[in-house]
């Protein structure tokens, strides 16, 4: 399925083929801290497929995974755009809340439970990993 997205000011946009049962809750402590929030939610997505109109800004960290995650965002609004992982590059991660239409999606999977928020209400229907699950199709950031 085909999706748009962009950061909060415009001056970044993209479209991608997805799958949206790659539906990702990262709870690491890194996710935490680059979204702001208890968590991040991101759809998974082959690198190939991304186009991306604009240039992000990135900025590189050693991830919870031991990986360097680089988080894609926006220079002028600040708006998370985009996660890829040095261990799996071929896979990115499109932050959720940029979809321009992000009602058809439903998280499948939470990782890095392990450093979940006490009070944050995990979705018992879906698997949860402590860390993350190694498998080659799944980003670890």
């Amino acid at each position: 399925m085909k999706v748009e997205g962009r950061c909060h000011c415009g001056s970044i946009s993209y479209q991608a083929e997805v799958d949206p049962s790659k539906v990702t809750i990262c709870h690491c402590t890194d996710c935490q801290i680059s979204s702001g929030a208890p968590f991040a939610s991101g759809i998974v997505v082959m690198t190939a497929d991304l186009e991306i109109s604009g240039m992000p800004k990135t900025f590189a960290v050693r991830a919870s995974s031991g990986s360097l995650a680089t988080r894609s965002f926006c220079p002028d609004c600040g708006t998370p755009l985009f996660t890829q992982s040095e261990a799996n590059s071929q896979f990115t991660s499109i932050r959720f809340p940029s979809l321009d239409d992000a009602s058809g999606f439903k998280p499948m999977l939470d990782i890095y439970t392990a450093s979940a928020q006490r009070w944050v209400c995990l979705d018992q229907s879906i698997p949860h990993f402590p860390q993350s699950p190694q498998q080659p199709n799944e980003l670890d950031a």
